[in-house]
C-alpha cells in the first residue's frame, strides 16, 4: 500500500479529477454547504480552482504549485481552497468561468478565482507559473487583511456583472422567420470558416458537431454545393488527420494547428457521440464509405475503452501518459518513432510510410509521427499499383497489429466518472447510427444506454441525476441533463416505436418546467429551483463544442407539440427562438442547433404517421433518405397517439405524409410516400 505524506478531504470524493489532488499538500475541500460555512466562520477568501480530469494544464499546474510545499502553505495559511471538477458541477464553472471572462476577456481551464467568504469573486485567471501564482496569493491575502473594503467594492460590481452578462429577454416583436434572413446568416458565417482545410479559419481547430450539422441540412435543402463541399472538406480531412486516432477510432477534443494534424490528445465521450451522429447523417446524404467506417470505428473505440458493464459510457481518456522513461507526456500513447514502425510493419514499410505520411516533413516532437492521412485509398492504391480492396486489407491487418502493440504501452488515465448528458450525447449516436445503418447491434446499445439513464438516473420524484460512480448518484441534474435525454428519447421512439420512450421525455420536459423555467424569460435556467442558490443563476443559450441547453429544449419542444398537439409546448418553442435570434443574426457560428430550429420554420415541416404490422420495416426503407424537415410517428398496433388517432388498419401497412396533422392521401408503399416529401426550400 503506498504511504502519501498529505491527504485531504478530497478523498472522500468520486470525482477522478478530485482525487487526484486528495494527496496534494494543499488542504483541499469539496464545493458543498460545509465548505463554503466553513469560509464565513473562518473569514477567510475563498481560492477556487476549477478543472476536469483530461485537462492537459491543470495537471501542469498541480505538479508546479499544488504539489508544492511552499505554495501549499501559503494557500493554506490565508485561503479555504475547494477543488472543483467542472464536469460534475458545470453551474459552478458557469458562474467563474464569466467572472474570469469579465475580468481578463478570455478563459479556460485550469480556472482558478479568488471570491469573498460569501462566494462573489474579486480576482481570476487560468494557468499561473509557480512564481506569478504565489506573488499573487501573497498580493490578494494582503489586500483582504489590510484593505478589504477595495475587495469588497470589486466583488459587487464583478457580481453585478455577472447576474446581468447571458441575461435573457423576452423579445415581444412580432414573429418572422424568412429564407432570405437564413441566406444573409450563412453568408455572415463564410467569413469565418476555412474552405481549403475544414473547419474555422485558423488555429486551434475545434470539431464543433453541431456547425456541421446545421450546415449539412443547409446545404441540402438549399441545394448549395459549396456549403456541401465545405462540409464534406471539413469531415474528410477531420478523418484523414491526427485529431482521429487512426489506430484505435475515435477522435481527440481539438487540433492545435490548422490542418488538423497534431491534436491536444484527450478523448471526450461527448465529442465522439455528438461526432457519430454527424459522420452518420453525412453518410446517408453523400454515401462516402469513409464516414461509416469513422461511425463504426468510433463506436469500436468507445464500446473498447469508454463503455461500463451497466451500458453506460465513461467520461474520457487523458492526454497525457507515461513515457518510456516513466514520464507524464502528452500524446505518448498515440504517437510513434519510425524505428519501432518499420520493426512492425516491416516490409509493407514504404507503402505504409507513404499512407500514414511517415517523413520529415510531419514529424512531430521527439523524433516521433503522429499518424494521418493527406491521400485517399484509391489515389495511394493506384501509386503503389493495388486495387483498393488490396490496399485496405493491409490497412485493416496493420491497425490490428498497431492497436495490440500500442496495448503494451502505458494507457493515458481514465476519467471513469459517468455523466447524464455526456451519456445521453453518445446514445444519440447509436440512435443514428442505428437509423442510417440498420446494424442492430447499434440499437442494442443504445437501449441499454437508455435504460440506463432511466433507471438508474431517474430519480423517485420524477426528475434525473447528474453522475454515476461507485454504484452511487449523488448530483442533482442541471438543464443540459434533462434537455439531452429527451432529444435523445424521442430520437429512440423514432426509431424503435416504443411510445414508453415518447412518454418519458414527455414526463421529463414537464419536470423541467416544474424546476427549471423562467416565467419571466420563457428560457429555462441551468439549475433547479431546489439547489443551493449561487452568486447568479445562469441561463445557457449560446450553442458551443455541446450544444446550449435551451436550444436542445427548444427542439425537443417544437417536436413534442407535434406529437402532442400541446400548443404550449410550440408557442413556447417559437418565442425561445425569437428570444436569440438577434444573437444568432450577430454570431452564428455560437447558435448552429437554434438555426436547426430557424429551418424547421421554413418550408414544410412533415409529421410521417407509419401504421400497421410492417410499420418498422417501412421506417427502415423511410430511413434510408436524408430528411431533415419531418419527424416520425408510428405503431405496428392500434394507437391512442394524436398523430396515429383512427389510422390504424390490420390488414395493411400505411404511411401518411401530413404537416400540422392535415394529411396528404395514405400510401402503402414508401417510394410513394417519399415522393410527397418536400426537403429543398
Amino acid at each position: 500500500m503506498t504511504e502519501h505524506a498529505y491527504t485531504n478531504s478530497l478523498i472522500d470524493e468520486t470525482s477522478p479529477y478530485l482525487l487526484q489532488h486528495a494527496h496534494n499538500p494543499v488542504d483541499w475541500h469539496a464545493w458543498n454547504d460545509e465548505t463554503l460555512a466553513l469560509a464565513k466562520k473562518e473569514n477567510k477568501l475563498i481560492l477556487i480552482s476549477i478543472g476536469y480530469a483530461a485537462c492537459h494544464w491543470c495537471h501542469v499546474m498541480e505538479h508546479e504549485s499544488f504539489e508544492d510545499t511552499t505554495v501549499a502553505k501559503i494557500m493554506n495559511q490565508n485561503f479555504i481552497n475547494i477543488k472543483v471538477d467542472r464536469e460534475e458541477r458545470p453551474d459552478v464553472d458557469q458562474v467563474y468561468m464569466n467572472a474570469v471572462q469579465l475580468m481578463t476577456g478570455r478563459g479556460g481551464w485550469p480556472l482558478n478565482c479568488i471570491a469573498l467568504p460569501d462566494g462573489r469573486p474579486v480576482w481570476g485567471g487560468t494557468y499561473f507559473t509557480k512564481e506569478n501564482w504565489i506573488s499573487i496569493l501573497e498580493q490578494l491575502s494582503k489586500l483582504y487583511k489590510e484593505t478589504p473594503e477595495k475587495l469588497e467594492d470589486n466583488a459587487a460590481k464583478l457580481t453585478e456583472g455577472v447576474r446581468q452578462s447571458d441575461l435573457v429577454i423576452l423579445n415581444t416583436a412580432d414573429k418572422e422567420y424568412t429564407l432570405e434572413e437564413l441566406d444573409t446568416i450563412v453568408s455572415k458565417w463564410k467569413q469565418y470558416i476555412d474552405t481549403d482545410l475544414g473547419g474555422s479559419a485558423g488555429a486551434p481547430k475545434f470539431p464543433m458537431p453541431n456547425n456541421s450539422q446545421f450546415l449539412l441540412r443547409y446545404a441540402v435543402q438549399k441545394g448549395d454545393t459549396k456549403i456541401l463541399d465545405y462540409v464534406n472538406t471539413t469531415l474528410t480531412n477531420m478523418a484523414l488527420g491526427g485529431l482521429y486516432d487512426q489506430v484505435g477510432g475515435g477522435f481527440a477534443r481539438y487540433s492545435v494547428d490548422a490542418k488538423w494534424h497534431i491534436p491536444h490528445f484527450e478523448k471526450m465521450l461527448y465529442d465522439n457521440g455528438q461526432l457519430v451522429s454527424l459522420y452518420a447523417n453525412a453518410y446517408l446524404v453523400t454515401k462516402n464509405p469513409l464516414y461509416k467506417q469513422v461511425v463504426y470505428e468510433t463506436t469500436a473505440f468507445v464500446e473498447r475503452e469508454l463503455m461500463h458493464e451497466n451500458g453506460a459510457f465513461y467520461s474520457s481518456l487523458d492526454a497525457d501518459s507515461d513515457n518510456a522513461e516513466g514520464e507524464l507526456e502528452e500524446g505518448a500513447f498515440y504517437v510513434w518513432k519510425k524505428e519501432e514502425l518499420q520493426q512492425i510493419v516491416k516490409d509493407d514499410f514504404k507503402l505504409f510510410a507513404d499512407y500514414y505520411n511517415i517523413n520529415d516533413a510531419f514529424k512531430w516532437e521527439h523524433e516521433t509521427y503522429n499518424l494521418h492521412r493527406t491521400e485517399s485509398n484509391e489515389a495511394i492504391a493506384k501509386k503503389h499499383n493495388l486495387s483498393v480492396d488490396e490496399l485496405e486489407a493491409k490497412v485493416k491487418s496493420w491497425k490490428n497489429t498497431l492497436l495490440e502493440t500500442r496495448g503494451k504501452k502505458d494507457r493515458p488515465r481514465l476519467d471513469d466518472k459517468i455523466l447524464t448528458s455526456w451519456n445521453a450525447l453518445m446514445l444519440k449516436g447509436y440512435i443514428d447510427a442505428y437509423r442510417v445503418f440498420g446494424d442492430e447491434h447499434f440499437l442494442k446499445r443504445a437501449l441499454k444506454n437508455a435504460n440506463f439513464i432511466a433507471k438508474i438516473q431517474h430519480k423517485e420524484d420524477g426528475g434525473l441525476y447528474r453522475n454515476f460512480k461507485n454504484k452511487k448518484s449523488s448530483i442533482n441534474a442541471y438543464m443540459i441533463d434533462y434537455a439531452t435525454v429527451v432529444d435523445a428519447f424521442i430520437n429512440l421512439y423514432e426509431v424503435t416505436l416504443d411510445e414508453k420512450w415518447l412518454q418519458n421525455a414527455k414526463n421529463l420536459t414537464n419536470y423541467s418546467f416544474d424546476h427549471f423555467y423562467d416565467d419571466k424569460s420563457n428560457m429555462f435556467f441551468f439549475t433547479s429551483n431546489v439547489d443551493k442558490g449561487l452568486i447568479a443563476r445562469k441561463t445557457e443559450t449560446d450553442d458551443n463544442v455541446i450544444p446550449s441547453s435551451n436550444s436542445i429544449m427548444a427542439n425537443n419542444l417544437f417536436k413534442l407539440g407535434h406529437y402532442f398537439g400541446n400548443k404550449s409546448y410550440s408557442k413556447n418553442a417559437n418565442q425561445m427562438l425569437h428570444n436569440v435570434k438577434d444573437k444568432a443574426l450577430q454570431y452564428p457560428a455560437g447558435a448552429s442547433n437554434w438555426l436547426l430550429l430557424y429551418a424547421n420554420y421554413l418550408g414544410d415541416f412533415y409529421e410521417v404517421a407509419i401504421v400497421g404490422e410492417e410499420a418498422k420495416q417501412k421506417l427502415k426503407e423511410f430511413n434510408a433518405t436524408y430528411i431533415p424537415n419531418k419527424l416520425i410517428v408510428g405503431s405496428t398496433k392500434d394507437s391512442k397517439l394524436l398523430l396515429l388517432e383512427y389510422k390504424y388498419d390490420k390488414n395493411r401497412t400505411t404511411i401518411y405524409v401530413c404537416i400540422d396533422g392535415a394529411c396528404q392521401l395514405p400510401v402503402n408503399e414508401t417510394v410513394k410516400a417519399l415522393e410527397q416529401i418536400k426537403v429543398k426550400y
